[in-house]
């Protein structure tokens, strides 16, 4: 990986072994292998879209179920992206993106506050895509605002097909990460907030 903010985190439970590693300042390599392919696919289209390098091993229980797994890879990133961050100065904090895929157009807003709230209005008209129930995504998203300390909002406008929304969904999440994380030089080193901390 090219230098820059990088954070590497593994976490070990009865239920998953995740190895995690993110540069928060890549080009959008991805090299992920969880067991489930359709997670992998979203993954890959994160670090694509937020221009994040990242490498994800995730080995979990999934016989019993795909929801430690993927509720797990949602903590361990937030960790990550909280460590590569640092103490947040000249950070933009704040990210916000709108992104259509065909049918289905997403909402995400997300505020790097070390306050922990999140909102996720997402309707999907089909629970499944193949064997993955799509609405596993809360829980890794609500695992990674957790972990992070961040205020993420997140709503679906409109959308049909499930696959177009959680993508839509996810590559909105990346964009509007990729611009809290950003480094504004007008903020000189600073804190962005009124508070001195964050």
């Amino acid at each position: 990986m090219d230098k820059g903010r990088i954070a590497s985190i593994t976490r070990e439970t009865k239920e998953t072994k995740i190895s995690l590693t993110i540069n928060l300042d890549g080009v959008g390599n991805a090299t992920v292998n969880t067991g489930i392919p359709f997670i992998d696919h979203m993954l890959e289209a994160f670090a694509r879209h937020g221009l994040f390098d990242l490498e994800v091993k995730a080995v979990g229980d999934l016989a019993v179920d795909y929801h430690h797994t993927v509720e797990d890879i949602g903590i361990v990133l937030g960790q990550a992206v909280k460590q590569a961050v640092g103490d947040k100065k000249g950070i933009t904090r704040y990210g916000f993106f709108i992104l259509p895929m065909d049918e289905a157009l997403s909402r995400v807003a997300i505020d790097l506050c070390n306050r922990t709230f999140f909102i996720y209005d997402v309707k999907t008209p089909v629970r499944f895509i193949r064997d993955f129930n799509v609405m596993l995504f809360k829980e890794f998203y609500q695992g990674f605002a957790d972990t992070l300390g961040a205020n993420l909002h997140m709503k679906l406008e409109y959308g049909e097909e499930p696959h177009h929304i959680a993508e839509s969904m996810m590559k909105c999440f990346a964009r509007a990460l990729d611009m809290a994380t950003a480094i504004d030089p007008r903020i000189q080193g600073m804190l962005p907030s009124t508070k001195a901390s964050l």
